[in-house]
């Protein structure tokens, strides 16, 4: 069996729903308003990935001095294990974030993800303290977060999971009808498309916002948010906040902005094209 027939299975594995519905309802109540900072809202780039660089990076740099070193190499070794523990648990907590925000197949794969490198950061840390049998140790725990990176990667590369939803979208560049005017009501997400692409329409006024209708986050529908006094929409998934002026996320999971159109009223219709 290959690793991506078992990465398929463990993503069919039901009989983790029951523990990953739990812990993500834990998690996201844990996390409260820090949902913005962990997800890197504030960086406009998902935090977890950079995060998870440092441990993995002084966890392998460990194991090859442990092992081709000698006596030059030997005094780092100690610290980059210790460094490398203590910055796995901020990038832990991030990517619990950002998984309990997952469903499904990723969620399974994602609970597993994390249990591996868990693993992974308990035999580094045990190595610390023992003596004869730290460089198994660390070459086993080198092995759980190396399984722990592929399915990572599994949930980033396969699945999409933290990539902007809307990179492959395609965005009219010239003006594009999108709705008659009349359907636009005062204050009221409205979803249009123009020339296939879904935008979420507001009139305020005489001025009218057009942002992407679909969540970078996860995909989606804003049209079926809210809009509050500050022009901002917020997400119905998963309460990522965009303001409608230029489509910056306020607020988290969601980490990019979504794209914003120009709008005008021309004969009667609406017409949007990418903001420029």
């Amino acid at each position: 069996m290959g690793l991506r027939e078992l990465t398929d299975k463990l993503e069919g594995l039901e009989l983790l729903d029951g523990l990953s519905d739990r812990l993500a309802g834990v998690v996201n109540f844990a996390v409260g308003p820090a949902k913005s900072l962990l997800s890197g809202t504030w960086l406009e780039h998902p935090l977890h990935p950079l995060l998870t660089d440092l441990p993995v990076g002084c966890w392998t740099g460990a194991v090859v001095l442990d092992l081709f070193g000698g006596a030059a190499g030997e005094g780092a070794v100690q610290p980059l294990v210790a460094f490398g523990a203590l910055a796995a648990v901020p990038a832990a907590v991030s990517g619990l974030s950002d998984w309990a925000d997952s469903y499904g197949g990723e969620r399974r794969v994602g609970l597993v993800h994390a249990a591996v490198n868990v693993t992974g950061l308990g035999l580094f840390t045990a190595s610390l303290l023992a003596g004869r049998r730290a460089r198994r140790l660390r070459l086993l725990g080198l092995a759980a977060v190396s399984a722990g990176g592929y399915l990572g990667g599994h949930l980033s590369y396969a699945r999409g999971l933290g990539v902007d939803h809307q990179v492959f979208l395609e965005k009219p560049a010239d003006w594009t009808d999108a709705l008659d005017a009349d359907r636009l009501e005062e204050a009221t997400p409205t979803l249009a498309e123009a020339g296939g692409a879904r935008v979420m329409l507001h009139r305020r006024g005489t001025q009218i916002y057009a942002i992407s209708d679909v969540c970078p986050h996860a995909g989606g529908p804003l049209h079926e948010g809210t809009v509050d006094d500050d022009l901002c929409v917020t997400c119905p998934w998963h309460g990522s906040r965009f303001r409608l002026s230029d489509g910056r996320a306020v607020r988290g999971p969601a980490s990019a902005p979504a794209g914003v159109y120009q709008a005008r009223v021309r004969d009667g219709r609406v017409e949007v094209r990418a903001a420029r």
